[in-house]
């Protein structure tokens, strides 16, 4: 057998309901220690990686795209498709936005929350966050959040529910 025979493996990670695919690759290479670049190349392509995770869908990712990384990460074209922002909903690149009451009940970044029509949480009634209510500091983007805190000043997410103002629809 030669070098080139090995296929590598990789850990499965399961994507959470509602998750957004910024938040899903981050946590897929974390667990298997690998760079955006790696992980394009791994899928074939390219760059890709690197600008999802930027919510950067201009172009949007292609059926082919999708179902190549799907061979790598393990999870259906599909499922991967829903956690991009769906079809003619506008969305917002910045500021990343975060429920922290819904982080803390499943802690993922929610694609819905960067969609230019959400203004609030309808499930809990609070307003989305779009920086640290303790230090001021603007969330990461999603791919980034290693540990569910502020980068800044380490408060948790799910600490800042209590410092979320109310949201009525």
């Amino acid at each position: 057998m030669k070098a080139e025979d090995i296929q590598p493996w990789l850990f499965r990670v399961e994507p959470y309901q509602g998750e957004s695919l910024s938040h899903f690759l981050g946590r897929f290479r974390r667990a298997n220690e690998l760079t955006p670049t790696g992980l394009g190349k791994a899928a074939g392509i390219g760059g890709a990686v690197a600008r999802w995770e930027k919510f950067r869908f201009t172009p949007p990712p292609s059926r082919q795209q999708l179902e190549a990384l799907a061979i790598v990460v393990e999870v259906e074209a599909d499922r991967l498709e829903q956690m991009l922002p769906p079809v003619g909903m506008g969305m917002k690149m910045e500021p990343i936005r975060l429920c922290a009451a819904c982080y803390a009940e499943s802690p993922c970044h929610k694609i819905e929350w960067q969609l230019k029509v959400t203004q609030g949480c309808k499930q809990h009634q609070l307003r989305l966050l779009s920086e640290c209510p303790n230090c001021g500091a603007r969330f990461k983007v999603p791919a980034l959040w290693v540990d569910g805190w502020c980068q800044r000043c380490f408060m948790a997410f799910k600490e800042m529910t209590s410092k979320q103002k109310p949201f009525y629809c």
